[in-house]
């Protein structure tokens, strides 16, 4: 005998039918319930909220087609089988309109047809019950998830504005060199940042940062990255005798500070600092591609340079160039972004075109946005950034 905890009303005039399909069902281990009338019935089925009825078709007071429309009208998905002795086909062709499960006729000679039929009722009825459960759960899910994506974007928009509070004056001027930047995300976030400010009276500092990765993990190293080089000024200033700083020594500063954090990110950096008494740039270069473009007397070439990427390897050091700065020119910096946007096959390719664009845009920023057609740009893969210094440019 299978075991089950459905219970079933029997619902049938004729009391020797009723008994022995209640019977016979017991014994197939259900809970059974009885009625002999449909009046009796639907109490017995609003009190006991069985499982599953099985009626006759046609009895006094409320017969089994009226019963099934009653049942419906309760709201309820309870399965009715319908055992008639009526043999009347427009009987069973309305009964099973109205919703019923199954449709049998008297008399049953094997009640296992009966018991089948109930099974396989209740076994439909439990997977409308476990579909219902789970459209409820994806409804419930649909829900939060809805809920979710408004905070992750309310977050999304914090986060946005804590990085464009971050960022340095555009332009910004001082002692005739201009600084002007400009930041396209990949996502609502970027990886890429830029930063320039003095360090002193006679010293101006600079760089291009580009973050492994794009989207809000890599916009928080941004943040990290501008507390780092805040704090170090900061530290420096402090200490009374103003150190040198030094790109390398600045670089050196800000691997050893992500690698502590364990955030698993790196940066790729161009950092330098020009020193207005001696017309001087020192820079130092941490695994960026491309190198800076000097753009000078309407010729542009790379800046020397290499060094390992940022956060990735204790033992890394950094070297610093020392170069003179010519009475006009711009210095144009880019995040590797800008190479998606160029149509050579290699990255040799494409990094030698490089200094023949900056130099159709005249080494200035405005002159880029036109030459990379940065303000018409679709969905991008990476995030780009750009950071130009110059001075006295044509």
């Amino acid at each position: 005998m299978q075991k089950t905890s459905a219970t079933l009303l029997i619902i049938d005039d004729d009391d020797v039918v009723r008994a022995s399909i209640a019977a016979y069902l017991e014994d197939s281990g259900f809970s059974v319930l009885q009625a002999s009338n449909g009046s009796q019935g639907l109490q017995v089925f609003e009190t006991e909220k069985p499982d599953l009825v099985v009626c006759d078709l046609r009895m006094p007071q409320v017969g089994g087609l009226e019963l099934i429309r009653r049942i419906s009208s309760l709201g309820t998905e309870t399965p009715v089988i319908v055992v008639s002795g009526a043999g009347v086909m427009n009987d069973a062709v309305e009964a099973l309109r109205l919703g019923a499960a199954d449709y049998l006729i008297k008399p049953i000679e094997d009640l296992a047809v009966l018991e089948h039929s109930v099974r396989r009722a209740l076994d439909r009825a439990n997977l409308r019950l476990e579909n219902q459960r789970y459209r409820d759960k994806l409804e419930t899910a649909n829900r939060e998830l809805e809920a979710s994506l408004h905070l992750l974007q309310e977050d999304q928009n914090a986060g946005r504005q804590v990085q464009m509070n971050m960022l340095p004056i555009n332009p910004w001027k001082v002692d005739g060199f201009e600084f002007a930047h400009k930041i396209i995300p990949s996502l609502y976030l970027s990886g890429d940042f830029v930063d320039y400010f003095r360090v002193d009276e006679r010293r101006v500092a600079f760089y291009l940062a580009d973050v492994s990765g794009h989207g809000a993990s890599s916009a928080f190293v941004t943040v990290l990255l501008k507390f780092m080089t805040t704090r170090l000024l900061f530290e420096s200033k402090r200490g009374g005798t103003l150190p040198e700083f030094k790109p390398s020594e600045v670089l050196g500063h800000i691997n050893r500070g992500l690698i502590n954090t364990k955030l698993g990110k790196h940066v790729t950096m161009l950092g330098g600092v020009i020193d207005e008494e001696t017309n001087e740039l020192t820079y130092s270069i941490g695994g960026h591609l491309p190198l800076p473009i000097l753009y000078s007397n309407g010729e542009a070439e790379y800046l020397k340079g290499r060094g390992l990427p940022v956060g990735l390897f204790d033992e890394a050091t950094y070297q610093d160039h020392v170069m003179t700065l010519p009475g006009s020119f711009s210095l144009t910096l880019l995040s590797d972004g800008i190479l998606d946007l160029l149509s050579g096959d290699t990255l040799k390719e494409k990094e030698a075109m490089l200094p023949e664009l900056v130099c159709k845009a005249g080494g200035s920023l405005d002159g880029l946005r036109q030459v990379f057609g940065l303000a018409t740009l679709g969905e991008m893969p990476d995030d780009i950034a750009l950071l130009v210094l110059s001075r006295n440019l044509q």
